[in-house]
Formats: C-alpha cells, sequence, structure tokens
C-alpha cells in the first residue's frame, strides 16, 4: 500500500463524487460504492502492471471512505472521550490519554492523508493553511477542540496538535478528587472568587492551568457579569452574566484584525465584574493593568516557571504595548493591585505501573505591595514536591481577607472555611 496509490484512488472518487453531485455525508452508501470500483479499476490496472498492487484492497476502499465523509485515520481515536492531545508529525501520529500517557496510532497513515484531516477540520472555519498562511490556530469540531499547524517553510515537514477540551464542566471539588489541590486549598479559592479579586494562574504548558481556570470561574457568583477574552476558546464554563470573545486574524487582504489587547479594551467598556485572559502572552497585558485601574476583577493565566516569574510575565507583556509607561509604573500598578497568584506543576509518574502524568496546583501566594522593585509574595499554601501535600502555611492575606469577609456574611469567614480541614505544617 504505497502513497501514490492512496492518493490516486481517492483522487478518482473525488472525481466521481463531484461528477454525480453525491453528499458525502448523506449519500454516504453510495461514497463506499465509488471508493470499491475505484478501487477494482486501481487493482485491475495494477493487474496489467500499470501499477503496484495493493496488499489490502478492501482496507483501502475504508481509508478513503473515512476520509471524505470523517477525518481519515483519526476518525477512532477522536471518538474517544479519554483522548486529551493529538500530535501529527508528517506520517506519525501520536496521542496523550486522560492518564497523561503517550500512544501512537495503531492505523497506517501518510503525511498527505493528515493534510487532508488538518484542511477537513478547518473547512468549517474562517480560517486556512496555505503557502501563504503556513500557520494556523483554530477553534474546531464544533468548538470541542483547539487545533495549531504549520507546513513548510515554517516547518520541515507537517506539524500539528490538536488539543481536545475533555474536561468541559469542572469544579475545584474535582481537582481535589484527583488531588490537584486540598480542600483547604480549595475552600480559600472558592472564597477568593466571590468577591472581585484579581487571580493569575501560572505553570509551564500542559500544567493544568486553563482547567483551573474554568473551575474558578465555575465558583464565582452568577450575578458576576464575566466577560471572558480569548485567542482561541478554550474555556466552556456557563456564564449566565456575561459572554465570550474570540480574536479574528486578518482576512485575506490583511484587513478586520481583531487582536487580544481590542477585546480586553473593548470589554472593559461593558461594566464587567470580572475579564478573564486565557492567556496573557502580550499588549493584553497593558490593558489588564488600566482595568484593574478601574476596579475590575481578573482572572487570567501566564506561563511562568514560578509565581515571581509570572508577575514578571505580566510587567513584560505590558511594556510590550508601548505605550509612554516605565516598567517601574506598571509593576506598581500590578503589585498593588493582585491579590493572588496560584501556581501549577506537572511531571511524568507512575500510575498503576504505567507511565502518566501529574498536575498540581505547586503554590498560592498573595501579592503584596512591593518593598521595593520587585514583586513581594507570601506563600498560603505551599507545596513542597509534586508528590507531597499541598499545606496550609497558617498565613491569610488581610486586605483579601477583609473583602471576602464582608461579601460572604452570616458569620462565615475565611478562615473558617480553611481551618474546617487545613492542616498546617509544624
Amino acid at each position: 500500500m504505497t502513497h501514490d496509490a492512496y492518493d490516486i484512488v481517492r483522487r478518482d472518487v473525488l472525481a466521481a463524487i463531484e461528477r454525480r453531485r453525491l453528499q458525502p455525508e448523506a449519500d454516504l452508501a453510495e461514497v463506499r460504492i465509488e471508493a470499491r470500483q475505484s478501487v477494482d479499476e486501481y487493482q485491475r490496472r495494477a493487474r496489467l502492471g500499470e501499477e503496484l498492487p495493493l496488499a489490502d484492497p478492501g482496507d483501502m476502499a475504508e481509508r478513503i471512505v473515512r476520509s471524505i465523509s470523517d477525518y481519515g485515520a483519526l476518525t477512532a481515536v477522536l471518538a474517544r472521550s479519554d483522548v486529551e492531545e493529538i500530535f501529527i508529525e508528517g506520517a506519525r501520529v501520536s496521542y496523550l490519554d486522560a492518564t497523561g500517557r503517550l500512544r501512537g496510532l495503531d492505523v497506517p497513515t501518510t503525511e498527505s492523508e493528515n493534510r487532508v484531516i488538518i484542511e477537513r477540520l478547518l473547512g468549517s472555519t474562517d480560517r486556512q493553511l496555505s503557502a501563504q498562511y503556513p500557520i494556523v490556530q483554530a477553534r474546531v469540531m464544533q468548538g470541542t477542540a483547539r487545533l495549531t499547524a504549520a507546513i513548510p517553510p515554517v516547518a520541515d515537514r507537517l506539524s500539528a496538535t490538536l488539543r481536545r477540551y475533555v474536561v468541559r464542566h469542572v469544579c475545584l471539588d474535582d481537582l481535589v478528587a484527583r488531588d490537584a489541590l486540598g480542600p483547604d486549598a480549595a475552600g480559600f479559592l472558592w472564597a477568593a472568587m466571590q468577591v472581585r479579586s484579581r487571580i493569575t494562574v501560572s505553570g509551564e504548558p500542559g500544567a493544568g492551568k486553563t482547567t483551573l481556570l474554568a473551575a474558578l470561574l465555575a465558583a464565582a457568583p452568577a450575578s458576576h457579569c464575566v466577560r471572558c477574552c480569548e485567542e482561541i476558546r478554550e474555556i466552556s464554563v456557563p456564564v449566565t452574566h456575561g459572554g465570550y470573545y474570540e480574536v479574528r486574524p486578518p482576512g485575506l487582504d490583511g484587513r478586520g484584525e481583531v487582536s487580544l489587547r481590542d477585546l480586553v479594551k473593548f470589554v472593559l467598556a461593558m461594566r464587567p465584574d470580572r475579564i478573564v485572559v486565557g492567556e496573557v502572552r502580550s499588549a493584553e497585558a497593558f490593558e489588564l493593568s488600566r482595568a484593574v485601574n478601574a476596579g475590575c476583577g481578573f482572572l487570567c493565566t501566564v506561563h511562568a516557571n514560578s509565581a515571581p516569574e509570572a508577575l514578571n510575565a505580566l510587567v513584560n507583556a505590558a511594556l510590550m504595548a508601548g505605550e509612554n509607561v516605565t516598567e517601574r509604573i506598571v509593576r506598581k500598578v500590578f503589585s498593588e493591585s493582585l491579590d493572588l497568584v496560584v501556581h501549577l506543576d506537572r511531571d511524568d509518574s507512575v500510575q498503576d505501573g504505567a507511565p502518566g502524568l501529574r498536575r498540581r496546583v505547586m503554590q498560592i501566594s498573595a501579592v503584596a505591595p512591593a518593598l521595593g522593585d520587585d514583586f513581594t509574595c507570601e506563600p498560603i499554601f505551599h507545596r513542597r514536591a509534586l508528590g507531597q501535600p499541598l499545606l496550609w502555611t497558617g498565613v491569610l492575606p488581610t486586605a483579601l481577607s477583609d473583602r471576602i469577609d464582608r461579601v460572604l456574611g452570616d458569620g462565615l469567614s475565611v478562615r473558617a472555611i480553611v481551618e474546617q480541614r487545613a492542616t498546617v505544617p509544624a
């Protein structure tokens, strides 16, 4: 079964479909007939020495049908609810399941097949992958996955990642059940979400930042107006009051772009109680600094290796806006307005005798007004290592706790919530 045979047969089937004006989804039986006939014709030419014979004609016909009416070799793996991420490198396909184990696809495929699958995924979007646009990001499969792909000359071959949103409705208790954080830390974060708090979630790629962000959003009061801005939408928490907004790349004429900074600036005029930015990378951070000055709460994620690095990353991103403002002023704004940094980490581990992936909250820190030119972080919860428990330090941020206690009422307090099941290190 060769790359050329697949392309030849598929081209013949597509020509027949177009000639007969068939709709692959509606006329699947007829598409199967055309595929079998095209394979038979190919085998006839092979017997005459014009082509190389197929080892399994029936399998070839099914591959063709899947590529036209579904997602080719990826059809079965995309139908699985436990597949978290799919990686395509040329003809090679691998995927991560829910345990974090990397597995190879057991169905043969080629780079050209995989390119067809990528283009089919993009077919329902306004984005394309071509020589003019050799990199692309898009929300695909009815918004259930994020596709990131590149082709030459940017990449040396087709290179794509398809991230499934397997966790769509997650709460803080779910993360406690997974040992991502403890019940006392979950109670504290729930309480923090009852006010217009300013929280940054940091960690490396794949550490679980978006999942934690979704759980935090789920804990927010229904009366809060929440405006979520993302480059490619990943968060899918039902919002009673507010909405979701996604950037738009420039059109073929180079116009019509809506950047993440544009979105943050836009929603600031919509009276939000909290602005959510899926991932802060650039000038949108400057608009967040303006938002906190206006009294808005916010929730964002940022790539960083520690809580202090996350704060520095926010400052550096804000400076990318190119506004006439100094680093010292931006640092002062964030240090005086940010409440918490929640830092996560991940590693490979052995679970039930097989390699897997652990994602854990490593530290929840309060941000205190800077005493100098750097940020001051005070740990509230801390985990010494991934395999150890997340422990309360016994400290609670006074200003944030006072704000929360006033909202909770009925004799409730942050300290009472945390102390119910807290373990304080000796």
